[in-house]
């Protein structure tokens, strides 16, 4: 019975957390309601403050489920597989993450919401530093892979990795929103991976 009513509680908090993004699209984060969120999961709003204490603590939850799968596919790809050239390993990377958002209905969503639908004021300047420091996390990862590069012979002798890592991370955290900004798909989303690709010959010696 214990482990059924565990079950049960699970499948509340992410149904709250689907409801949530649901709503989170429609109405922008600032303008959803707890009350719009149990409404839309169809459970209590006592049932959403068992498991959430505000609104920031689902948005984190929210965010959780593309960051950290998005950390662990970085670490495997880049700090992991060492088969082969690190700037290919860097655009696999780039290119799996495209890859992942035209496959995925989901992670686009989130995607959308943390980058066009929320405002990081007030309650929320706390998950905006979070990111932030995610993305000092990305930004370390790509410079060892590019140093990587460097050891390798594969970078001109001009470039440096803490340069060209923040190059590479500005260029596709620029992308990524005018992908998501692009619904049609006529400007940036059909082309997207070859942007990659070109961005990455720049860097090639």
């Amino acid at each position: 019975m214990a482990r059924k009513t565990k079950e049960d509680a699970e499948l509340t908090r992410k149904s709250i957390i689907i409801a949530a993004r649901e709503v989170f699209l429609i109405r922008g984060v600032s303008r959803t309601t707890m009350e719009q969120i149990a409404t839309q999961a169809g459970v209590t709003r006592g049932a959403i403050y068992w498991h959430f204490r505000n609104k920031t603590e689902i948005f984190q939850a929210m965010r959780e489920q593309v960051f950290l799968p998005l950390i662990d596919r970085m670490d495997d790809t880049l700090l992991v597989d060492n088969s082969k050239n690190p700037l290919v390993r860097i655009e696999n990377f780039l290119c799996g993450t495209i890859q992942l958002l035209n496959n995925s209905l989901e992670t686009r969503q989130i995607y959308e919401i943390m980058m066009i639908k929320c405002e990081y004021v007030i309650e929320f300047s706390v998950v905006l530093q979070e990111i932030l420091l995610t993305c000092s996390g990305i930004e370390e990862k790509l410079r060892f892979t590019y140093e990587k590069a460097k050891e390798q012979g594969l970078l001109h002798p001009s470039h440096e990795p803490a340069q060209l890592a923040i190059d590479t991370q500005l260029f596709f955290i620029g992308l990524l929103h005018m992908w998501v900004k692009d619904s049609d798909g006529n400007h940036f989303r059909n082309r997207a991976i070859k942007l990659i690709k070109a961005h990455m010959r720049l860097i090639i010696r």
